[in-house]
């Protein structure tokens, strides 16, 4: 007897649910307005876009010159007319790396077919992450984009570029796992270097 009362108790629920709930649901599916509250909802510009900007003005690459998986050199100017994706990274992360840098091979899948896409991978730990090295990592993780470089340098002009240039924490840091530690963010740059 018990277990029948249970059951009306169960339908009873359900069928007030059901009275209440279902059709606001019905209407915010057909007004289109399924998620209330979130980021895009909130910016009242709806601007495509954010810039990082310094004294209202936006923030530009900083110039750079360092050396690819390939030892080549490669600056700045090498972008300048492509759209391009920039990260802190290192060979011997144990944590973030590994997939940030299969999200971006994924990336890297999407927009194969664009010469004017590419990726800019910094290393923040130069002393380690040799020509060689990158290399070789490039080939693990499959990054055959030729607009995608791995670049290694000074490790002061690095960090710099990381800190200051880009707004992307990154330090040596010989406490915490793998001796280094960043943010795990992207940066997106524009056709005309802006960050």
């Amino acid at each position: 007897m018990a277990k029948k009362y249970s059951y009306i108790w169960v339908g009873l629920i359900i069928l007030i649910f059901g009275i209440i709930f279902v059709p606001k649901i019905v209407e915010r599916l057909q007004k289109g307005d399924v998620v209330e509250h979130d980021r895009i909802s909130r910016d009242t510009e709806n601007k495509p876009l954010s810039y990082i900007e310094l004294g209202g003005e936006k923030r530009k690459v900083p110039a750079f010159a360092l050396l690819n998986q390939d030892s080549l050199l490669i600056t700045d100017q090498d972008y300048l007319g492509k759209v391009y994706i920039a990260e802190f990274f290192f060979t011997t992360c144990p944590t973030i790396c590994p997939v940030m840098n299969k999200n971006l091979v994924q990336l890297q899948e999407e927009f194969r077919e664009f010469e004017d896409f590419g990726v800019a991978s910094f290393t923040i730990n130069p002393v380690y992450d040799t020509p060689g090295v990158l290399k070789a990592y490039a080939e693990k993780y499959g990054i055959t984009d030729m607009d995608w470089h791995l670049l290694t340098g000074d490790a002061v002009v690095i960090y710099e570029l990381a800190n200051s240039g880009f707004n992307i924490y990154a330090q040596q840091m010989p406490e915490v796992a793998g001796g280094f530690e960043h943010s795990g963010l992207f940066a997106l740059i524009d056709r005309d270097g802006y960050i």
